[in-house]
């Protein structure tokens, strides 16, 4: 049986489970809030270069990752290795304490910013994607069909839209955001022991500063550490890394900080201008970079690295035809968003098998 089938959310969970679907000949239509694919994978331009302001790299540990990233036409030419695995981890006076301990995992990334990887996959899916839309409500038919009720902003002002006609839909966000669009859906929607379940999951927020020094220019000109990236036990500072570094990412000295945890949900509703002086200084002490910075930027993550999570790939409900994947149902990789999709993907084409 052929399904028609609403994914909400392009990031790479979504994207996944959005072509294994189409490939498996479903109509798939998927709904982001954004103006583009990637979700954490995220690159912000800027007048100085592109920074990776979210997920900073990615592992492959998975086989069926491994298989996509060597199979699907094109991503052996955008994602790269990176040095990653020679971070240094930093005492709260920029001191190195400890080299990171030795791993077996290649890091990767995406050029020419982590971003590509996900707009190359959603590429194929073309106009079967709508961007700016935010999905607020499910509504739920008498012949079993589900509306999705959106707001489009693609105008520059808000749109109220009603999309109808859809067999299953599949929410591929952060377990927040799940969580409250199946509350605001009524009864058809909101499963308790779901709810339960995800209430239990953890997942921090994160302020990211993104830094350029136009003045420096590799390879001529070196300013700061030797290392280029490295994790932190300061108690603002979890994790630096330059990048320039990065293959295909230009030469302008440019620096990607992410807060901690702790210090990020402490301050999460501070001023731009006062978290971004505080993480300025505590930037400084461990780099000894104490130039001012040409351009400084921040973005505030508020689902940015799970901590706590659901412990499945993926909830289904053939009976209702909703489902939830991303990484925060296995953990805070890049390839457990892509299995969680996959898997919810799968198990929607073995269900639509028996109908």
């Amino acid at each position: 049986m052929t399904l028609n089938i609403a994914i909400i959310g392009a990031g790479i969970a979504g994207i996944t489970a959005a072509r294994t679907l189409a490939q498996a000949g479903h109509h798939v239509h998927v709904f982001e809030k954004s103006r583009g694919a990637g979700g954490r994978m995220s690159t912000r331009l800027s007048n100085f270069g592109t920074f990776d302001h979210g997920t900073q790299y990615f592992t492959v540990r998975d086989p069926r990752f491994s298989l996509a990233l060597q199979t699907v036409p094109g991503t052996s030419d955008i994602c790269r290795p990176w040095s990653a695995n020679a971070v240094r981890v930093l005492d709260p006076l920029g001191h190195v304490f400890e080299a990171a301990r030795a791993t077996k995992d290649a890091h990767f990334v995406a050029k020419p910013g982590m971003n590509a990887l996900v707009r190359h996959w959603a590429e194929p899916l073309g106009k079967a994607i709508t961007y700016n839309t935010q999905v607020n409500r499910l509504e739920r038919g008498a012949k079993g069909l589900w509306t999705l009720h959106t707001v489009n902003s693609t105008s520059g002002k808000e749109v109220a839209q009603k999309h109808a006609g859809f067999d299953h839909v599949l929410l591929a966000v952060p377990s927040v955001q799940a969580e409250n669009l199946l509350k605001a859906s009524g009864k058809e929607a909101a499963n308790a022991q779901w709810l339960k379940a995800m209430d239990a999951v953890n997942v921090a927020p994160c302020w990211t500063m993104m830094v350029a020094f136009p003045n420096a220019t590799q390879p001529n000109l070196h300013i700061g550490p030797q290392w280029n990236a490295a994790r932190s036990i300061h108690h603002r500072i979890a994790w630096l890394a330059r990048e320039s570094s990065k293959p295909g990412r230009g030469k302008v000295e440019r620096w990607t900080v992410q807060a901690s945890a702790a210090w990020s949900a402490e301050h999460i509703t501070d001023t731009e201008a006062r978290v971004k002086a505080k993480l300025l200084r505590a930037f400084a002490e461990l780099t000894g970079i104490r130039a001012e910075p040409a351009h400084a930027e921040l973005h505030r993550w508020l689902y940015a690295k799970t901590i706590t999570p659901l412990g499945v790939s993926h909830q289904y409900n053939p009976a209702n035809g909703l489902g939830t994947c991303g990484d925060w149902h296995l953990g805070h990789r890049v390839e457990d968003a892509f299995v969680s999709g996959l898997e919810l993907a799968l198990a929607v084409c073995q269900s639509a098998k028996r109908l």
